[in-house]
């Protein structure tokens, strides 16, 4: 496992009874450097949706938490929000708790000469995902999407 995966899954531990003592699931926990920067990024939700006071709460407990354990080295900002509406699929049960609803995935490299896909997320396991486009039931492997989050329906 990577230091990053390993950040990760420590903070994920650390917040799993903040979480429950608010009353919000987590959704997923990210460790990011963009532009020089670190982010310690932790998405939760709920049934109804999350608003700033939930945000605020588990920020402030993780936050305390993060701060006893002190296991990551470098400076980092802590960000907690809802995974949003476009939510990205990455894990499992993400997945299974998208089944039967319209995904958009992006391929690293083209296939049939797009790398844009957009259908209705039918199935997945540890390789592939399917999704149905226009009726028919498209297959991709997993390690060749870059990205695949619920479509934005206006």
């Amino acid at each position: 496992m990577s230091r990053k995966e390993n950040i990760e899954k420590k903070t994920e531990e650390l917040l799993e009874p903040i979480a429950k003592e608010n009353g919000v699931s987590i959704y997923d926990v990210e460790y990011v450097k963009e532009a020089g920067e670190w982010y310690l990024r932790a998405y939760i939700d709920k049934p109804e949706g999350v608003n700033i006071n939930d945000c605020v709460n588990v920020n402030h407990a993780l936050s305390d938490a993060l701060d006893v354990d002190d296991f990551i080295e470098e400076a980092y900002t802590l960000e907690v929000s809802s995974p949003g509406l476009g939510r990205t699929l990455k894990k499992d049960r993400h997945f299974a708790n998208s089944l039967g609803m319209e995904v958009e995935l992006k391929l690293y490299k083209p296939v049939d000469g797009t790398k844009e896909f957009s259908g209705i997320l039918k199935s997945f396991d540890a390789e592939n995902v399917v999704i149905t486009i226009n009726d028919q039931d498209k297959t991709f492997v997993r390690k060749e999407i870059s990205v695949i989050k619920l479509a934005l329906d206006f």
